[in-house]
């Protein structure tokens, strides 16, 4: 099975740089047009958060348009920029979101891996938490299929990376989540986008990815938490690869401009 990660769009958003501007909608489309060249295909893509900048409803609009294009099926969850109701409204469609107004969590039992995605934000803020309630729903999913090997994915890391700017805004009550992930042995891998950059970590068990963006990246600024700025390094994405028997092999692949 292969499965795409791909995180961090920010559709609606325009950069200027030295070599112009970039606009963050044209570079989703450059990026899903790659991802349909690959061979072999994909057999999913996750799409784990800030999918829009301002949660507006023609960036939604956009963003529906340019996954039509996608040649398997896409999952979504929230990031801090994305607003759950539009979500909802926007891919209603996806009947695998639930539609109860609640977190906008869900498990895909349809392919060789179980995925479960989880949602981290807090509206109208810009970290994270995985709260008791969370965390019991997530437990109670883990429960349920115990043999089944299963990738988790959600927008915020639940861990410090070193970058102050983030470690600030990372997704709250991370111990008691990976305490939750260290009983669960079935995890193959805990895949987050939010940071703008690759990063992997052994965590509670299991080993936890932070994905960079198909758009524009933040430094590696491990100091000077109030000034950072994007940067224009590589567009990426994450694909990874599980075969029974191996595992889960993990691939950082670039997109061309």
């Amino acid at each position: 099975m292969i499965i795409v990660q791909i995180t961090d769009f920010h559709v609606g958003r325009r950069l200027e740089g030295p070599e112009g501007v970039l606009d963050t909608f044209e570079q989703l489309e450059r990026a899903i047009a790659q991802l349909n060249a690959l061979d072999p295909a994909p057999d999913v893509v996750l799409a784990t958060g800030d999918l829009t900048n301002g949660a507006k409803p023609e960036d939604y609009a956009r963003l529906k348009t340019a996954f039509a294009a996608l040649r398997c099926p896409v999952y979504v969850i929230p990031g801090n920029h994305d607003d759950r109701a539009r979500m909802r409204a926007t891919f209603g469609d996806h009947d695998y979101l639930p539609g109860d107004g609640g977190f906008l969590h869900y498990v895909i039992e349809d392919h060789p891996l179980r995925l479960i995605g989880l949602d981290t934000i807090i509206p109208g803020q810009v970290g994270g938490i995985m709260c008791q309630d969370r965390l019991d729903w997530f437990e109670a999913r883990l429960a349920e299929a115990p043999d089944r090997p299963t990738v988790v994915f959600m927008h915020h890391p639940p861990f410090e990376t070193g970058i102050p700017f983030f470690d600030e805004i990372r997704c709250g009550n991370g111990a008691a989540m990976g305490a939750v992930v260290a009983r669960h042995p079935q995890i193959e891998a805990v895949l987050c986008g939010h940071v703008h950059r690759a990063i992997s970590l052994r965590w509670h068990g299991t080993v936890i990815h932070v994905t960079p963006s198909p758009a524009y990246q933040y430094p590696l600024q491990l100091s000077d938490p109030e000034n950072i700025q994007p940067v224009l390094e590589p567009p990426a994405y994450r694909l990874c690869l599980w075969t029974p028997g191996v595992g889960l092999v993990s691939h950082l692949g670039f997109f061309s401009s």
